[in-house]
């Protein structure tokens, strides 16, 4: 089952799983929701020194005309409400590593300054509108020393208040069985809703990627209603 087309909510798995088909024609039966995205760890290195160069196109840092080096991916998504409203105005922060396994962070990079590729961003930030939706150019994640899953790191902000950080992975990669964060969620369901399948983009020349992955955000009764 592809969990990453669309947002899927737990009673719809449990029908499906548990059910079977003939209760999917029977409407109202249960009252739907999205499942949450579960959260992951930040990791060590969410950059101690921002860019200057903010914006969602980590490939290319202000006017440099010389690209990052990796597989080009455009990473997409729509931030929900448990109930499937489309979240306006929060902050998408995303970092990884660069294509040769390098962070921005001073105690990742300056060690592997002769590696470290200058022309990756390795941070960016996207802001939502009406739609939820959020959308970076990228690369597709490679391995990091003791991190056998590609990933990316992704954070929710509403102003400066976070509300979620977590990652995403690379659906079917071999590393993913000997990566001990990403076992670490030992909810098949929440497994699931962390991988991504990056998909070829037939049509380009260049072998881009296209990966989706919707971000459903939970609350609790004390915080601030989020705006429509």
């Amino acid at each position: 089952m592809n969990f990453n087309s669309s947002p899927f909510s737990r009673r719809h798995f449990l029908r499906n799983a548990t059910f079977g088909t003939a209760l999917l024609t029977t409407p109202g039966l249960f009252a739907e929701q999205l499942f949450r995205t579960p959260p992951q760890t930040e990791g060590p290195f969410y950059p101690d020194k921002l860019p200057l160069d903010q914006d969602n196109d980590l490939l290319i840092i202000n006017d440099n005309i010389t690209p990052a080096i990796g597989e080009i991916t455009h990473l997409t998504g729509r931030v929900l409400s448990e109930n499937g409203t489309p979240l306006k105005d929060l902050t998408i922060e995303i970092w990884q590593c660069d294509a040769n396994a390098v962070y921005l962070h001073t105690s990742d990079s300056v060690p592997k300054q002769k590696t470290r590729d200058q022309n990756f961003q390795g941070f960016g930030r996207f802001t939502t509108a009406s739609t939820g939706e959020y959308r970076f150019r990228t690369i597709k994640p490679v391995p990091y020393p003791g991190r056998p899953a590609p990933h990316i790191h992704v954070m929710v902000k509403k102003g400066d208040r976070k509300l979620l950080t977590t990652q995403l992975v690379i659906r079917g990669h071999e590393g993913n069985v000997r990566d001990g964060v990403f076992n670490g969620t030992r909810d098949l369901i929440d497994r699931e809703l962390l991988m991504v399948d990056f998909k070829p983009i037939q049509e380009s020349k260049i072998g881009e990627y296209a990966a989706r992955f919707d971000i459903i955000i939970g609350r609790t009764p004390e915080d601030a209603p989020f705006e429509k």
